[in-house]
């Protein structure tokens, strides 16, 4: 880990200083480069996302059409959009189970697309769950503007995170004006819109970190973190290889052993070239990748945030030096970032009522993808429609390869291309 000593500046007492931490920012943790590793299941959960959140998009997009569809023109440069590696109208045929196609009443040969019942039951059940929930998208929300440097976002920038974060479709429209004591939509000075928080929230400034050693079996170390230790452990999984390593045990104690810094804190008084200051980096992506659903989000949409954030220039490459707290996929030509602490054996952990629902959808795509036409028959059969914890069947159809320890690949030769790509 690289650590950067003051050579001109003479430091003061830590005590006759108002920063704590002004006598740790100095400290040397020994500098390991380590091999990125492939984790094939969840490069697989990645993959099947992709698709899942393209066929969600193109269910939003037929919602919000005044005609109730789409045509194939309309979409046919949208791949990059959703995040496709295919054209589009190829994409959509594949699920006759959400998308039913049939001919324009003008143009006999210009395909159409609107929602079968099957994808309007879905959707029904979708905007059930972000009632029921609504309050927890609140909460959601004023955490990540409370971590902003400003307590704003620009909307450019909050918009590709809709689905990441669960919000609801055209959010800035349905949940905003609901909550005028929460945030409020203001004009920036470059003009571009910013959602701004109206008030901090003290009892929403405690970082999943915080919470789930205080619920957990560590519940002693959060009590005494909370009288004055300044010391609170990130959970780890190494790739297969790397916990046995002396080296890496090493450095990830001396790291471990720095001082927790929340996300929700200032970080203006610690040295932006300290350890204590990559720490407190890595506590700001673990909270951010905490609050999304799937627990991972695409590097490109955290670069956009970067000033708000207060993060370095070069912070993306915290995914690679932390192996054992991020993920870093090299999937669908772009490239996305996962807590590993989210999933448990190709699982999410911790499911939200959304990502259940969002794992009926795949269930339901790819019910058609193999079925084609006698796929709304089968789901009907199943009666997966109707009963909303029908875990069992939808975890089937997911297919999600369970042993990810055991899929861990080392391939030294992609390390580079995962450290300094510039590019999704």
């Amino acid at each position: 880990m690289k650590s950067f000593f003051f050579s001109t500046l003479i430091l003061p007492s830590p005590y006759l200083s108002p920063n704590p931490f002004l006598h740790l920012q100095c400290r040397r943790i020994a500098k390991v480069r380590l091999k990125w590793v492939k984790n094939r299941s969840l490069d697989h959960i990645i993959d099947t996302e992709t698709d899942l959140k393209a066929a969600s998009l193109l269910k939003d997009a037929i919602n919000r059409s005044s005609t109730g569809f789409i045509t194939a023109k309309s979409i046919a440069d949208c791949p990059k959009l959703l995040g496709l590696t295919i054209p589009v109208l190829r994409f959509i045929r594949r699920y006759p189970t959400l998308f039913h196609e049939f001919p324009h009443s003008r143009y006999a040969n210009l395909p159409c697309f609107r929602l079968t019942d099957t994808a309007l039951l879905l959707d029904q059940q979708q905007s059930s769950i972000h009632q029921i929930h609504e309050s927890d998208t609140v909460e959601r929300l004023c955490r990540v503007l409370m971590m902003m440097k400003n307590r704003a976002i620009p909307l450019q920038s909050l918009r590709p995170l809709e689905w990441d974060l669960g919000l609801p479709c055209g959010f800035e429209r349905s949940l905003i004006p609901k909550y005028p004591d929460h945030f409020r939509l203001v004009k920036a000075s470059n003009g571009d819109w910013c959602l701004r928080l109206m008030e901090w929230r003290e009892e929403f400034a405690v970082s999943a970190l915080q919470r789930s050693n205080e619920s957990s079996e560590l519940g002693d170390a959060y009590r005494q973190f909370k009288r004055g230790r300044t010391t609170l452990a990130f959970p780890m999984s190494f790739p297969r290889g790397y916990g046995a390593q002396k080296k890496v045990k090493a450095w990830m104690e001396e790291f471990q052993k720095l001082p927790y810094i929340s996300p929700y804190e200032s970080c203006r008084q610690i040295d932006p070239n300290s350890d204590l200051m990559e720490k407190r980096v890595v506590g700001v992506l673990h909270e951010l990748l905490s609050l999304t659903l799937h627990k991972k989000t695409k590097r490109n949409y955290l670069r956009s945030l970067r000033e708000e954030l207060n993060l370095p220039h070069k912070f993306t490459r915290i995914f690679t030096r932390y192996p054992g707290i991020f993920y870093l996929s090299l999937k669908c030509k772009t490239t996305t970032v996962s807590l590993r602490e989210g999933y448990q054996r190709g699982k999410l952990v911790n499911p939200h009522p959304l990502t259940r629902l969002r794992e009926k959808f795949y269930h339901v795509m790819k019910t058609g993808l193999f079925y084609r036409g006698k796929g709304a028959a089968l789901i009907e059969k199943e009666g997966i429609l109707l009963n909303n914890t029908a875990e069992e069947t939808v975890e089937n159809g997911l297919d999600v390869e369970s042993d990810e320890t055991g899929d861990d690949e080392c391939l030294e030769d992609e390390n580079s291309q995962a450290e300094d790509s510039d590019s999704d």
